[in-house]
């Protein structure tokens, strides 16, 4: 991998249209899904990242047929699937650990090793291993790795301790394929799941939603479907917080209005000024935002991986704000990136006081995980003088052409080697 940073000088007013592509959080899930059936599955809007690539290289090793045209990606069958993912590729990023469930539907046995992944948090996939037990499958860990096998996988009534994303998008595929209805309470309704749904339907299976309770009535099996991936609010959020935190006008074209609500209402507490129309989100900045109070939750709540770009944009503020995660407990790895830069904050467990300064100051900093990185993009360019990131291997597993978007949008900003 070339050692790169992006190379920022701050203080140019961001305006103009961005596009958004798909979400990272919904195509990865998507691609996945493609393991419960031998038929084509078509998916539109992938988005160019190196998490995609690894999701992609996974599936062709485990036997898939993988061919991308643009931004789109035909998975189809054409020899046996295999039981045992790839190590590397499984290691490398969690969502690749999704693939256990769809395996052991399949197949009746799955071997895949623990995941890997930006360190944000636990992140335990004990959630996961209990709901697989939950439908039968005997699971047993050694080494590095997680062995399951299942006769078929049975339909059971499942309450999950907290609203995982993850969990509840591994055992919506494992149900899928399972005997008899699986009930899964409590479980995430982040936009990304309920797109993965819409996947799950059209290739035959039979989801119901009632508030938190998913109900999946097992099939034999699935067919084919054609999808188009949602869009990335996470990526629309970043933009957004862009156009605020250098007082531009910007207009996030293919957002999802309905999914950035917490972001908008939060901007709006801060004086931005936000505008919906039919397919595009537009922010307005000018002078300091005010301070605010976030709070970070499960979907309909604020959403984790927006609380370093917001914070960012806090450390501008005036007055004093504050942040409480309660989804990652390691999400303050923008911290020491954006105290370098002149921030003034404080961090106390889960709680973040951010006491809004007039200016920041560049710095050569490091991303520690993709959101972290993008806050300090974002810091980059608000501030006054250039700014040296590097870590993009991290940026550039959650956000598509990030600098070319940017130079549009009228930021100085070039990657080049790192001196």
């Amino acid at each position: 991998m070339r050692n790169e940073s992006l190379f920022i000088t701050g203080g140019s007013r961001l305006s103009g249209p961005v596009s958004i592509e798909g979400a990272k959080n919904a195509a990865l899930p998507e691609c996945v899904a493609a393991l419960l059936t031998d038929a084509p599955v078509v998916l539109h809007r992938i988005p160019e990242l190196r998490d995609v690539s690894t999701i992609l290289f996974t599936l062709s090793d485990l036997g898939k047929r993988v061919v991308r045209r643009g931004t789109s990606v035909v998975l189809a069958s054409d020899r046996p699937l295999s039981s045992e993912a790839n190590a590397y590729s499984v290691r490398q990023m969690r969502a690749s650990f999704l693939v256990l469930g769809p395996i052991v539907a399949r197949l009746g046995r799955a071997t895949v090793p623990l995941p890997g992944g930006c360190a944000i948090g636990e992140r335990s996939v004990d959630l996961h291993l209990s709901g697989l037990r939950s439908l039968g499958a005997r699971i047993s860990e050694r080494g590095s790795a997680v062995y399951v096998e299942a006769d078929r996988l049975q339909g059971a009534r499942i309450e999950l301790a907290f609203p995982s994303v993850g969990t509840t998008e591994q055992l919506l595929m494992a149900a899928a394929l399972a005997r008899g209805e699986t009930e899964i309470r409590g479980a995430s309704i982040e936009p990304e799941v309920i797109d993965l749904i819409a996947l799950l339907r059209r290739m035959g299976s039979e989801i119901a939603i009632e508030d938190r309770t998913l109900r999946i009535a097992g099939r034999e099996e699935l067919g084919g479907a054609e999808h188009s991936v949602v869009s990335d609010r996470m990526e629309a959020g970043t933009y957004l917080i862009a156009g605020a935190i250098t007082g531009g006008e910007v207009r996030v074209e293919g957002a999802d209005a309905e999914a950035l609500d917490p972001l908008l209402r939060t901007l709006d507490e801060m004086g931005v000024q936000t505008r919906v129309e039919e397919g595009a989100v537009s922010v307005a900045g000018g002078g300091r935002p005010r301070a605010t109070r976030v709070e970070t939750a499960p979907h309909p709540g604020f959403p984790t991986d927006l609380h370093p770009p917001v914070a960012a944009l806090l450390a501008l503020a005036e007055g004093t704000s504050r942040i409480t995660e309660t989804v990652f407990e390691r999400r303050h790895t923008y911290v020491e990136g954006l105290r370098a830069m002149g921030a003034q904050i404080a961090l106390d467990g889960p709680n973040v006081a951010i006491s809004g300064v007039p200016v920041l100051r560049g710095r050569r900093m490091t991303a520690p995980d993709i959101r972290a990185g993008a806050a300090l993009v974002l810091a980059g360019l608000a501030a006054s003088g250039e700014s040296e990131i590097d870590g993009l291997d991290k940026i550039d597993r959650g956000y598509a052409a990030m600098e070319r978007k940017l130079c549009e949008l009228g930021a100085t900003i070039e990657r080049r080697s790192a001196s």
